[in-house]
């Protein structure tokens, strides 16, 4: 009899809010689905392909498009966070944050961020270090590393 190896309690997904680079979408795709996302979504969508999801996440894993941020929160999971990612003075820095259990991370686009909106809508805002922007890609990345680096996943 094969033994089943217990799941980690919990889910997350990640997304990026009105991107103008496919890039960028394709790259946080796949390692959204290298480090085991349930779910990739984008608002408000400015691109039409990914041509750097060389995995083709969206074949493994499901891929939503919301038309805004009110469609996303409306069909976001029971009790879920919603957490931005975000160079913010309220932030709360990466390596402070203690990850929910059910999460939707949310970035920004790539030149002006996450909207007031969703500033406001998020329940958590997270800071990576530094004192500048980071690509998209890379700090949703960072982000989801820290997640599965930290037992949450």
């Amino acid at each position: 009899m094969a033994i089943l190896a217990e799941r980690p309690r919990g889910f997350f997904a990640v997304g990026i809010e009105h991107s103008k680079c496919a890039v960028n979408v394709g790259t946080l795709w796949r390692s959204a689905s290298i480090f085991g996302a349930s779910y990739i979504f984008t608002v408000g969508a400015r691109f039409k392909r990914q041509p750097s999801d060389t995995r083709e996440s969206w074949r493994h894993i499901p891929a939503f498009s919301y038309a805004t941020l009110q469609d996303l929160v409306d069909h976001m999971p029971h009790d879920c966070m919603l957490v931005g990612i975000e160079l913010d003075p309220t932030a709360t820095p990466l390596a402070a944050f203690t990850h929910p259990t059910r999460a939707v991370y949310l970035l920004g686009a790539e030149d002006w961020g996450l909207s007031d909106e969703a500033r406001e809508r998020c329940q958590r805002l997270v800071v990576l270090p530094g004192e500048h922007s980071m690509n998209v890609s890379v700090a949703g990345s960072i982000v989801l590393y820290d997640r599965v680096a930290n037992g949450r996943s």
